[in-house]
């Protein structure tokens, strides 16, 4: 017999629930609670079916609205309009009966309640600054450069097009293609993220481009006349009602609602928040409709589709509008059959679709603020620790494929298909609520841990517009090699693209946190380098981060506290992470120590601020590791390792075998990269055919390769070589010298502690068959130089003439190689060159079974192969 939420559901959700139930479960082969059309069930099937050459069925673009049987716009300001949309089935008295209880926990029974404790208040964008150059500036400027390369008119062509106004240019492609159902999904990204990233930069030129896509999209609701606004037909909206497949309609107009709204909230565009109501209104006439002709139950389940956060953007809506047509529409768009589950407590998420429903949980968090209903606290709370307990990675980040798997058996699902980049943005939502909720630690950790991991490894470097779709954490894999990759400025704009710029757009807004009183407190909760105007304080907050390496033992937080007229009693409240530990922690205050610091809670500071005010944190960061969340003893053994907040990937093309040996003390298997090794690192050139070669050791033979055009490539790994006397306590810094001369060992620089010998093969024995000669070279170049053997005077690495990519390393010999032509000094002579790539500041070596690792921070890792997870054993 098929589980269902039966009564217990019906018990704490009440009669919302018992009128979706009959079809929310349909057991562990499938849901039809969630997206429920075979081989249509994610993003990825869809865009597949949809990008394909031949051309798909769609309704004409010119629709003008949906004619709908009954054009009665439901206002619900009294019981007598919801009871004149019963549907005309429901006969009976009872039925009537469980009609108007449904209206009455839809308006929420419990509005008045009044919530336990204050909610934390957001600070403003428009009063956080990045510190300039730090790794979050430089994230926001990436983002922001590539909001500006982003054209408006091809931006909003498919709009024009559908209502038959002039569209100047081309249109986008990839899920923003003319004949992809997704359509315009990104366009409403675009004004959260510029809303967002104009607040945080008062970037003029962006201002000026958001504001003609929002008078644009004016113009097209305009021309179509029923407040109907989307570059598709409303005909898709048929589709849904009818309980056909279509491509996430409702998902790609709540991305249009919010972007609007957050260009009336964020950026003070009064246009915006017209059309968003408007809106609104047509789409709750659609609702009502399908409620009065079929019943509530077909509207339910047409829900079992991507609709976003519909509920969320209405419950925001009706907070401006107080129009209780919002409220009830933003209630008919909480999910009962998946609410139901979460309001029982029950871990049955596995087989959803991830970011089908994340956003349907921001919208029952919204309904709390609004309503005061304590359930959906509760269903917010056990569905964050849930996702916490049994179906997060180590990053933060959750999804399998786009999908929850079996709770604690994550082992399993390790692939390229990790972490969808969406389910990130939207579960540090979550976290952001919850904690402005409760003021628990545990959520501004987990925020901090899934911002580093989840958003910051999203972006390739300070490329503009090339992000990821997925985080891969297989071993030996590359965020380059996936299903989706590196996307295209131009041709991808996949849903992770929207709320990538999105993410890189609103980077301030979770470092502070306001708290209303009589006397004004702030809290602290993410430590990046940013300033803050607190108005309410009259007080300005700057902190800086003391540079981080893998040698510090602190983590070193410098904050100025100034007021901006007199002094001002203010409490402030600083974060101190769960990562760090007590012994060694502290703070100080203008010098004078302030006592013990308890790592998972606040230090607390009232008092008169001062111009020249100064705080000084320091938090022990150490080495830690964490085992992969999976209950089944033969995993056991699979590890991630973190630095304090930073997960640390392996460079490796497969291998995860890390040798901690019988030590139980990390530092006994994992050390620190000295930051002097960047100085001895080294590349090798030669041209041949008029193209820059680089000496490679990938696939663990010497090859010569092309010279890579852009940065971050496995390449550049491969042709990067630490060169190092063999004494390895001699730490020699060779910055500004050519190492001729010099009898070094050559170590690749994905292998620490692995050498090339001089049969060409690579091994961990260090003798004199691993040293090399570096000698002037042979061809008089003074800029050149030749790799003798150590164990062979006169014989050297060489390679040929006018080779191809490819070409293998060889050893010829002076005495047995007569030279012809100069051509043997010429193959033996090589230009040292700045390496391709250094060591990361955060970087360290494991010891492994058959190599060693070395480990940098994943954010900062772009088409190398890495592990996130390491077999640790014995």
């Amino acid at each position: 017999m098929a589980r269902g939420p039966g009564v217990p559901v019906a018990a704490a959700l009440g009669v919302v629930l018992i009128l979706a139930a009959a079809a929310s479960w349909h057991g562990a082969e499938g849901k039809a609670c969630t997206n429920a059309f075979p081989g249509l069930t994610s993003h990825t099937e869809r865009a597949a079916a949809q990008l394909r050459p031949a051309p798909a069925s769609e309704p004409g673009h010119h629709g003008h609205g949906h004619e709908h049987g009954h054009e009665q716009h439901l206002t619900p300001t009294d019981e007598s309009t919801w009871m004149s949309l019963m549907p005309r089935r429901a006969l009976r008295r009872e039925e009537a009966f469980d009609w108007l209880m449904l209206y009455r926990k839809l308006r929420g029974a419990t509005a008045g309640e009044t919530r336990g404790g204050a909610i934390l208040s957001e600070v403003s964008l428009h009063d956080v600054r990045l510190e300039l150059g730090s790794l979050y500036w430089r994230a926001q400027q990436t983002n922001l450069e590539y909001l500006l390369l982003l054209d408006v008119d091809r931006l909003v062509w498919s709009f024009r097009k559908q209502v038959g106004l002039t569209a100047p240019g081309t249109p986008y492609g990839g899920w923003e293609g003319p004949d992809v159902q997704l359509r315009g999904h990104f366009v409403g990204h675009y004004l959260s993220a510029t809303a967002k990233m104009w607040a945080s930069t008062h970037n003029d030129t962006l201002k000026e481009k958001m504001s003609s896509v929002v008078d644009t999209l004016y113009d097209c609701q305009k021309k179509v006349g029923t407040g109907y606004l989307s570059a598709f037909p409303s005909e898709f909206f048929d589709w849904v009602e009818a309980i056909k497949p279509v491509w996430a309609p409702y998902y790609t107009i709540h991305k249009i609602m919010q972007g609007l709204l957050d260009q009336y909230t964020v950026a003070g565009n009064s246009k915006a928040l017209d059309m968003v109501v408007t809106m609104a209104n047509y789409f709750s006439d659609r609702v009502m409709n399908v409620i009065q002709k079929y019943s509530i139950e077909r509207h339910w389940e047409s829900l079992n589709e991507e609709t976003g956060g519909m509920n969320d953007v209405l419950y925001q809506l009706y907070t401006i509008t107080n129009d209780l047509k919002h409220l009830t529409l933003a209630h008919l768009f909480d999910k009962p059959c998946f609410l139901g589950l979460l309001a029982v407590q029950a871990d049955s998420i596995s087989g959803f679709h991830s970011n089908t429903h994340i956003p349907v949980v921001i919208g029952a968090q919204m309904r709390y603020e609004v309503t005061g209903d304590p359930l959906y606290k509760q269903i917010a709370t056990f569905f964050m620790d849930t996702i916490n307990s049994s179906h997060t990675y180590a990053t933060g980040g959750t999804s399998a494929g786009e999908f929850w798997t079996y709770p604690k058996h994550l082992a399993e699902t390790l692939s390229t298909e990790n972490e969808e980049s969406c389910t990130t943005y939207n579960m540090l939502k979550i976290s952001r609520n919850l904690f402005r909720w409760t003021k628990e630690i545990a959520y501004a950790d987990y925020y901090e841990r899934a911002l580093i991991n989840g958003v910051l490894s999203i972006q390739r470097g300070t490329d503009p517009g090339v992000m990821i779709y997925m985080l891969p954490q297989a071993p030996g894999h590359s965020k380059a090699v996936s299903y989706h990759g590196w996307g295209t400025k131009y041709d991808s704009f996949w849903c992770c693209y929207g709320t990538g710029i999105e993410s890189f757009s609103k980077l301030g807004d979770s470092i502070y946190f306001e708290e209303k009183g009589d006397t004004p407190a702030l809290n602290i909760i993410q430590y990046i380098p940013s300033t803050l105007n607190w108005k309410a304080a009259g007080l300005t907050v700057t902190q800086q981060i003391k540079a981080l390496s893998s040698s510090d033992l602190y983590l070193q937080v410098s904050l100025s506290i100034s007021a901006t007229k007199t002094s001002q009693s203010a409490k402030l409240n600083f974060r101190i992470p769960s990562w760090t530990s007590a012994d060694g922690a502290g703070a100080t205050l203008n010098d004078k120590d302030l006592g013990s610091l308890s790592p998972g809670s606040f230090l607390s500071i009232t008092r008169q601020w001062n111009s020249e005010d100064h705080l000084s944190l320091r938090f022990p960061i150490r080495l830690r590791t964490e085992a992969i969340k999976d209950d089944r003893p033969e995993y056991a053994s699979l590890q991630a390792v973190l630095f304090g907040p930073f997960v640390l990937a392996g460079l490796s093309t497969g291998d995860w075998d890390a040798k901690a040996g019988n030590s139980s003390t990390i530092s006994d298997w994992i050390t620190v990269v000295p930051s002097v090794y960047n100085s001895q690192l080294v590349t090798f050139t030669q041209v041949s055919n008029g193209k820059t070669f680089v000496l490679s050791s990938a696939n663990g033979s010497l090859t010569m390769q092309e010279r890579p055009e852009v940065d971050g490539t496995g390449t550049a790994i491969h042709a990067t070589f630490r060169a190092h006397p063999q004494d390895s306590t001699e730490l020699h810094d060779m910055h500004g010298t050519t190492m001729k001369g010099a009898s070094m060992l050559i170590e690749p620089f994905d292998l620490p502690g692995t050498v090339i010998t001089n049969n060409l093969t690579l091994s961990a024995q260090k003798g004199s068959d691993s040293l090399f000669n570096i000698v002037p070279g042979l061809d008089g170049n003074p800029n050149s130089v030749s790799l003798e053997l150590g164990n062979k005077p006169g014989c050297f690495l060489v390679t040929g003439v006018d080779y191809p990519a490819g070409m293998k390393i060889q050893v010829s010999c002076k005495s047995s190689l007569q030279s012809i032509g100069g051509i043997l000094e010429q193959a033996a002579s090589f230009l040292q060159t700045a390496p391709l790539r250094q060591y990361h500041p955060i970087s360290f070596i494991a010891k492994g079974v058959r190599r060693n690792f070395l480990l940098e921070p994943l954010y900062s890792l772009r088409d190398e192969f890495y592990t996130v997870y390491f077999s640790v054993g014995a």
